[in-house]
């Protein structure tokens, strides 16, 4: 997901100390496999290094918190402003994003110094009695860095993907074997005015909101994700090689980037393989299908004689439903099969995002604030599409219904996928 630091409000369910604790510990953990190279190394440039994360997360509690905040703090390094600065023009120079792994030092050991100095410092500030505001930011902070906690995992993916020794970041374990999903169903949703968007209580990013009302008519949507096996019949269909399947900017990428397959598949002994975070694996036919673009997400659709959902669509049918589903704290860190159903509404939280028709733009009324941290999300409101639901590597805790992720339409690396959907 998106490098986004918008505007935030507590969660109630904790204090934001514990909440700050728990958070700074599941990156520590995160990092826990990776060697300094593997942690500086930058394998493309939508990507970052895993020490980069690590080190930006801590930069924005500094910044942001620590030094506006907390009389006589003393900085963890003058330099690290200028390194670990992501887009914010409002508070200096940067490195620039595309050479971020020319980053040797500092060291690993030395981020993991730098993150026990500021949480040390957090720490004290909560506990001296922080203010409303205070404590907002933290939360805020919270929310960047699991944010950053998923960036880590899908840029590790990547990273690995290019070496030929393909490792993995987690020991490789064999898939579990389940019931197959079944056909997918189709499950129907009145039209009418509907309210979107966050208007209650707790944590929400900026872009979530204002809540307003939005006209949408009758429509189904899938129980379900797409599988890999469905996406392999749309390949062996020549799906691929239609240009009638495709709009000229994904069929631009066809041909220029040669695309056959989802990204990281390969073929191999005549079956489907993918690398994931741990190592390479079969393709399993039963699990949704990922690490799609938004351009082959709307080129199945269109195969299959469906469409994609509009966020507004996702979100009215998300409304209410349980916020579960296999999410990064289940250790699988890929996606699983759906349990066997039909009739009602499977996998919407966890698993893979999903892709929308919706380009990611403001809402009704929708402002961004003052100050540095109003830079996000406004200024990304163009050329991008909207996922919802959340992936195998979104954190726990991290995920709302009307939780909007966004990226170009040619972006392939996230756990990325699509639910069908139809007119009424």
């Amino acid at each position: 997901m998106q490098d986004t630091l918008p505007p935030g409000a507590l969660t109630e369910a904790s204090p934001v100390s514990e909440r700050y604790r728990h958070v700074r510990a599941t990156s520590r953990a995160l990092g826990a496999p990776l060697s300094d190279a593997d942690a500086t190394v930058q394998s493309m440039p939508d990507a970052s290094p895993a020490k980069w994360h690590l080190a930006h997360t801590t930069w924005f509690f500094e910044t942001m918190v620590l030094k506006p905040n907390f009389a006589g703090y003393e900085i963890f390094d003058d330099s690290f402003n200028f390194l670990f600065n992501s887009y914010y023009e409002t508070i200096g120079e940067r490195q620039p994003r595309p050479r971020r792994g020319m980053v040797t030092r500092p060291h690993l050991d030395t981020v993991y110094a730098y993150r026990d100095h500021v949480d040390g410092a957090i720490e004290r500030l909560l506990e001296a009695g922080a203010s409303p505001e205070v404590e907002e930011l933290v939360e805020l902070g919270c929310h960047h860095e699991q944010q950053h906690q998923e960036l880590l995992l899908t840029d590790i993916l990547h990273l690995f993907a290019q070496s030929p020794l393909k490792p993995a970041y987690r020991d490789p374990q064999p898939l579990g074997v389940g019931a197959e999903p079944g056909e997918a169903h189709f499950v129907s949703f009145d039209g009418g005015i509907v309210e979107i968007g966050h208007g209650g209580r707790g944590f929400a990013f900026d872009s979530e909101g204002p809540r307003h009302k939005a006209l949408i008519e009758p429509y189904r949507l899938a129980d379900r994700p797409v599988t890999n096996g469905e996406f392999i019949a749309f390949i062996e269909d020549g799906g691929y090689r239609d240009p009638l399947l495709w709009l000229s900017a994904g069929w631009a990428d066809i041909l220029a980037n040669k695309w056959d397959k989802p990204f990281y598949w390969q073929e191999k002994d005549g079956e489907y393989w993918t690398m994931t975070l741990r190592g390479a694996q079969p393709v399993d036919r039963n699990a949704p299908a990922t690490h799609l673009s938004y351009f082959e997400a709307d080129a199945f659709a269109t195969w299959a004689g469906k469409r994609l959902p509009s966020e507004f669509e996702w979100e009215n049918a998300a409304a209410g439903l349980p916020l579960d589903g296999n999410f990064a704290g289940s250790g699988r860190l890929r996606p699983k099969p759906a349990e066997p159903g039909a009739g009602e509404l499977r996998q919407m939280f966890g698993d893979v995002w999903e892709w929308t028709r919706s380009p990611f733009s403001p809402y009704p009324r929708f402002k961004p604030v003052e100050g540095a941290v109003g830079e996000y999300n406004g200024k990304f409101m163009c050329g991008q599409f909207v996922l919802r639901g959340g992936s195998c590597v979104t954190p726990e805790g991290h995920i709302r219904a009307t939780y909007r992720n966004f990226f170009p339409p040619d972006a392939r690396w996230q756990f990325s996928g699509l639910r069908l959907a139809e007119d009424a």
